[in-house]
């Protein structure tokens, strides 16, 4: 697994947990985070997927269509537990 595999399942993790306890609340990624160029791209990839939106830069939460992904990947889930 490589580092922007890990950045994401990390953030995927993340957002799932507080999309199953508020829909609504988007979560602020960390200055750290966004001073990433590799951070950066994972969250522009899963922008352009349509699986997160971005309300500002760093300010993120998952969709409904991200969410149903991630429940999809059994290996992210099992992470949870």
């Amino acid at each position: 697994m490589d580092h922007g595999e890990i950045i994401r399942d990390r953030l995927l993790l993340t957002l799932a947990e507080r999309y199953e306890s508020d829909r609504s609340q988007f979560v602020t990624l960390s200055r750290q985070t966004m001073d990433s160029a590799l951070a950066r791209e994972v969250v522009a990839t899963l922008r352009n997927e349509k699986s997160i939106e971005e309300q500002c830069r760093g300010v993120v939460r998952l969709t409904a269509r991200g969410y149903q992904s991630y429940r999809n990947q059994p290996d992210l889930c099992a992470q949870e537990n």
